[in-house]
């Protein structure tokens, strides 16, 4: 057996593992919905900014309006949802996933 060979079969014996696949498990019930959610969110703003305009103009102080809360919004979300999914990663996915990346370490040296 070649190396090249040696490695495929060792990736594809971790691909095939439990902890494997519960990786991606943890991984895709995390991402998928917070994706469904932010993709909701998004396109109620782009439909609000364009169907809701005489909402989306209400004043809240002085010159600020409805559609601009949600505007910066989109930005604070967009941000939360980062720091989420990194402090999601780094207690549910990196000890998975470290633990994976040094069995294949080991077995390709």
């Amino acid at each position: 057996m070649t190396t090249q060979e040696h490695d495929a079969s060792v990736y594809e014996t971790v691909q095939e593992s439990s902890e494997f696949q519960e990786l991606k498990r943890r991984f895709r019930a995390w991402t998928f919905p917070m994706t469904v959610a932010f993709l909701v969110w998004y396109l109620l703003y782009v439909v609000m900014s364009g169907w809701a305009r005489g909402f989306m103009a209400t004043k809240l102080l002085g010159d600020i309006n409805v559609g601009l809360i949600f505007g910066l919004l989109q930005f604070v979300s967009t941000f939360l949802i980062a720091w989420a999914y990194a402090r999601h990663a780094d207690r549910k996915l990196d000890p998975i996933a470290d633990k994976l990346r040094h069995e294949v370490e080991e077995k390709t040296k």
